[in-house]
């Protein structure tokens, strides 16, 4: 299918990939006028646009992160779960949500949400998780709104007060929201940071505080383990900073956060989680110079340390079997990228001039049930013991099988031979006979005789000379 849409310069699929949206910019005949902005909402299977958005760049620059020309994008964000019911886009005081079976707006018309600057939809349900900050000089508090759609209904609300900053962390499968709020001090000459933990699946949806022992500390980096209840946190002002890992089930199942370990002095600034959870690589890209540890979070012990020097980018594949780390022509020197173990064995190196990206295939979601998957999990022992005995029972059959095949090879050439040995019997008149009634078939009572047979095949006389004179 093709996708027509002039002097395009950004795409976004929609999660199940069964709408595309396209973005272009165009300068105004005025210069004075902000630069015009088109967006289109295909349909990807056959290549319809089911809605267009035109209006100035202004319109279109609140939120979101990346882009260009102040565009932030993506401009549209999509609503969790498999369906792609719903996305939508900030607005000033606003929230515009879209039905993509109409592709009208939901109720026609926005949520209205005053001095929202901020949102994020669970991965797999219509909830929407909006951030306001302080108005009013600071004495309106701050803060995060949980919205169900379509209903609009207004599921938990949390106030913030002295808040600096607010970033939202959805775990993968909905189950909890983190939110991270830098607050400023009494002084407000400086901040420190703290997490609010939405419990999204539970009732009434419990909101736990977490702050670490030194809550001055920078936070430099934060990840969800995909489909599990641990997360990670890298934290430290200096060039080492700690790592420490986190759950939200305790062990006695009080519904508690636990602390799990702080890896003390780690030369990262960046988490990958394996898309199947339990492993993580602690990762020091760009100016750390490519450290890479590669750590069982069951376990919790290091797997394996190693170095990709100048790395940019960590890229786990589907399975969560491989992690590819690469260097992209940003940095002109070294580009490609290396391949590794999930447990840090480096498996080969692609050198590549003007290397620009990495992307691994995506893979169809599993058959399986988050619930069978997980008693899969706790049950692995059980199933491999199993699998190992249904394996044996293959070979043995695999052993019986060729057993048979060689025997009835065994018996096909036995019955080729008696064959034989048949049809010389009823010779043995007619050999008796070729051989002048000598009735013997045993090679050793046959004589051998040799016979000599001279044969002239030709005669030619030629005169021969002598060198004698002929005398008269």
């Amino acid at each position: 299918m093709r996708y027509i849409h002039p002097q395009v310069r950004l795409i976004d699929f929609s999660p199940s990939e069964k709408f595309l949206v396209t973005y272009s910019s165009h300068e105004p005949s005025n210069p004075r006028d902000t630069q015009k902005v088109v967006l289109n909402v295909f349909d990807v299977r056959t290549g319809k646009v089911l809605r267009e958005f035109k209006g100035s760049a202004d319109d279109y620059a609140t939120g979101g992160v990346g882009g260009v020309s102040g565009v932030s994008w993506p401009v549209f964000r999509w609503a969790g779960g498999k369906d792609d019911k719903y996305f939508a886009r900030i607005g000033k005081n606003a929230i515009s949500v879209y039905e993509t079976e109409t592709m009208g707006l939901l109720d026609k018309k926005s949520v209205k949400v005053d001095n929202v600057i901020d949102f994020s939809w669970s991965p797999t349900d219509s909830i929407l998780a909006c951030f306001v900050p302080e108005g009013n000089g600071g004495n309106q508090p701050a803060r995060v709104s949980l919205v169900q759609i379509p209903s609009r209904e207004e599921l938990r609300q949390k106030n913030l007060f002295s808040v600096s900053d607010c970033k939202m962390y959805w775990q993968s499968n909905g189950d909890y929201l983190a939110v991270k709020v830098d607050r400023y001090t009494k002084t407000k000459k400086s901040t420190y940071t703290g997490f609010e933990l939405f419990r999204i699946k539970e009732r009434d949806i419990p909101i736990e505080v977490l702050e670490l022992e030194n809550k001055n500390e920078k936070i430099i980096a934060f990840a969800w383990e995909p489909k599990g209840h641990r997360f990670a946190i890298i934290h430290g002002d200096g060039p080492k900073p700690d790592i420490s890992f986190y759950s939200m089930k305790s062990p006695h199942n009080v519904g508690r956060v636990t602390k799990l370990t702080t890896l003390k002095g780690k030369q990262a600034n960046a988490l990958y989680w394996s898309p199947i959870g339990r492993y993580i690589v602690l990762a020091g890209l760009k100016s750390f110079n490519g450290q890479l540890e590669f750590y069982n979070v069951d376990e919790l012990e290091s797997m394996a340390s190693a170095e990709h020097f100048m790395a940019t980018d960590v890229d786990w594949d589907p399975t969560g079997r491989f992690v590819a780390t690469s260097i992209t022509a940003v940095h002109q020197m070294d580009s490609g990228f290396n391949m590794w173990s999930f447990n840090g064995k480096l498996l080969y190196r692609i050198p590549r001039e003007r290397f620009f990206q990495f992307l691994w295939r995506p893979r169809p979601p599993s058959l399986l049930s988050p619930e069978k998957e997980e008693e899969i999990a706790k049950n692995l022992k059980k199933y491999s013991k199993k699998y190992e005995i249904d394996d044996a029972e293959s070979s043995q059959l695999l052993s019986a099988a060729d057993m048979e095949n060689r025997r009835k090879l065994q018996d096909e050439w036995k019955a080729y031979v008696a064959e034989w040995k048949r049809l010389q019997e009823e010779e043995r008149l007619l050999r008796r006979e070729l051989c002048d009634g000598e009735a013997s078939d045993e090679e050793e009572e046959l004589e051998a005789e040799e016979v000599e047979i001279e044969e002239i095949l030709n005669i030619e006389e030629e005169p021969v000379s002598f060198g004698f004179e002929q005398l008269d």
